[in-house]
C-alpha cells in the first residue's frame, strides 16, 4: 500500500505512524576484548572476531585470530547479535556489520568491534545497511581517529515502523539475502570446479575426450620473441597508457596523457595478443594477454612485450590460462633479481630458458582453453546475477525502510 501521511526525519519523509528511536532504547552495546600480541596463539585458543571477519554483510572465517583467554574473561557473541566495526585505520570500514549466526555463537570479538544486542536485530541489520545509518556514522566519527564509541552508537536515531510492519519488511529483505547468498555459494562451487579444471587440464593429469597425444616440453624462447615498438616522442601527442594488475587481474586504462605530462619519455606500443609482463610486479602475477580493446595502447619501458613465434606451436588463448599456473609465477620469481620482493626486476633472458610442458597439438590447446573459458563465463554470469540481485535489494530497501512503499503486515 502507498504511504498517505508523512513526518519529517532529517531531510527525508517517513510515515506519520512510524517512530524515531534511539538505538540505546532498542538494545545495548557490548564492548570487545582487549588483547596483546603475546596472547595470540594457535587454534587452541578462542577465535576473536575482527573487522576482517565481516565480508559482504556476512560473518566469514578466512582470516582468523585465536587468543589465549579463559571462559568468563570475555563476552561471547550470541546468535542474533549485530557485530559492528567501531574503530579502524580505514574510515570506510567504520560501521560495517553482520548478524551473528549459530556458527559464530560463543566466539569472542576484538576491542575494535562492538556488539549491538536487542530484540529487533532482524530488522535493524537491514537499517544498518542504509544511508540513514551511514549518516549517523559520519556524524559521530572521531576528529583525530576513525572511531565511534558505544555512547555515540546508542544515540543513533533511526526510523522505526510498527512491529508487524518491521517483521514483514525484514522477511522480504531476508528472502533477497537468501537468494544472494545461495547464488554466491554457487559461485564458490563453480570457482572450485574451475580451479580443479585448471590443475588437471593444464598439467595433462586429465585429458579431454578425443585427445591422447603426448605433450611436449619447450623452452620459452622457442615459443616467444620479445618485441619493443618504441614510440617516436611528441610532447603534443596524446598517449593512451595502460598497466597490468597483480594476481592475473588483467590490463586496465591509466588514462590519456599529453607527451609533456609524461615524465619518462621511453614508451612502447602493445598490440592485440601480446603477452605483457610488468618487470617490477611479475612475481605478484602481474602479466597477461593484451585483449582487442587495448590494441595500440602504450606502456612504459618497465614492461616486456612478447609475441608468439609460431601459431602452430602455441595458441595464445591456451597460454592465457597456462600463465596463471603456480609454476609459472614461480618461474617469474626465480627470473627476478633484487634484495626485496617489492624491488625485484624481471629478467627475460633468464626466464626464457625455462621449459614448459604443453600439448603438442594446438587443437588440444584450443579445446582446453575453450573448456576453461566456458567455466569462467559461467562464473561471470553468476556474479552478474549477484550484482543484479543486490541492486534489486538496494532499491527495495530505499522504499521499504523509509516507508515510501508500505506492505501489508501478514507476518
Amino acid at each position: 500500500m502507498e504511504n498517505k501521511t508523512i513526518r519529517r526525519f532529517y531531510n527525508t519523509e517517513i510515515p506519520s505512524d512510524w517512530q524515531i528511536k534511539k538505538l540505546g532504547n532498542l538494545g545495548k552495546v557490548v564492548s570487545g576484548l582487549t588483547y596483546s600480541p603475546e596472547d595470540i596463539c594457535e587454534e587452541t585458543g578462542v577465535l576473536v572476531l575482527r573487522s576482517s571477519n565481516v565480508q559482504g554483510g556476512q560473518i566469514t572465517f578466512n582470516d582468523n585470530v585465536f587468543v589465549k583467554v579463559k571462559d568468563g574473561d570475555f563476552k561471547p557473541v550470541k546468535n542474533g547479535d549485530i557485530l559492528i566495526c567501531v574503530r579502524n585505520g580505514s574510515k570506510t570500514l567504520i560501521g560495517k556489520c553482520a548478524l551473528i549466526n549459530e556458527k559464530a555463537e560463543g566466539m569472542a570479538f576484538g576491542a575494535f568491534m562492538a556488539i549491538f544486542r536487542g530484540d529487533y536485530n532482524n530488522y535493524l541489520i537491514h537499517v544498518f545497511n542504509t544511508e540513514v545509518y551511514n549518516r549517523e556514522i559520519h556524524r559521530n566519527l572521531g576528529a583525530t581517529i576513525n572511531s565511534i564509541n558505544g555512547s555515540d552508537l546508542k544515540e543513533f536515531k533511526i526510523p522505526f515502523p510498527p512491529l508487524p510492519e518491521q517483521r514483514t519488511i525484514a522477511h522480504i529483505l531476508d528472502l533477497m539475502d537468501t537468494a544472494i547468498n545461495q547464488n554466491n555459494q554457487l559461485i564458490v562451487q563453480k570457482e572450485l570446479r574451475k580451479k580443479w579444471l585448471m590443475q588437471n587440464l593444464l598439467t595433462g593429469k586429465k585429458k579431454l575426450k578425443g585427445f591422447g597425444e603426448a605433450w611436449k616440453k619447450y623452452r620459452i624462447e622457442e615459443l616467444f620473441d620479445k618485441v619493443y615498438r618504441y614510440v617516436e616522442w611528441d610532447d603534443k601527442s596524446i598517449y593512451k597508457l595502460v598497466s597490468v594488475r597483480r594476481r592475473f587481474g588483467g590490463l586496465f586504462e591509466r588514462g590519456d596523457f599529453f607527451g609533456h605530462q609524461i615524465e619518462v619519455k621511453k614508451i612502447k606500443s602493445i598490440y592485440h595478443n601480446d603477452f605483457l609482463i610488468s618487470k617490477r610486479q611479475v612475481s605478484h602475477g602481474a602479466w597477461g594477454i593484451v585483449s582487442a580493446e587495448f590494441h595500440d595502447r602504450k606502456v612504459s619501458d618497465e614492461y616486456d612485450c612478447l609475441i608468439i613465434k609460431d601459431d602452430e606451436k602455441l595458441y595464445i588463448g591456451f597460454w592465457e590460462w597456462y600463465s596463471q599456473m603456480p609454476i609459472m609465477r614461480h618461474y617469474a620469481f626465480l627470473a627476478s633479481n633484487g634484495v626485496h620482493i617489492e624491488k625485484l626486476i624481471f629478467d627475460f633472458d633468464t626466464f626464457k630458458r625455462r621449459r614448459v610442458l604443453i600439448p603438442f597439438s594446438v587443437k588440444e590447446q584450443t579445446a582446453i582453453a575453450q573448456v576453461l573459458q566456458a567455466a569462467d563465463k559461467e562464473i561471470q554470469l553468476l556474479k552478474a546475477k549477484t550484482d543484479k540481485l543486490r541492486e534489486q535489494k538496494k532499491g527495495m530497501m530505499q522504499v521499504l525502510l523509509t516507508g515510501k512503499k508500505r506492505l501489508k503486515s501478514e507476518i
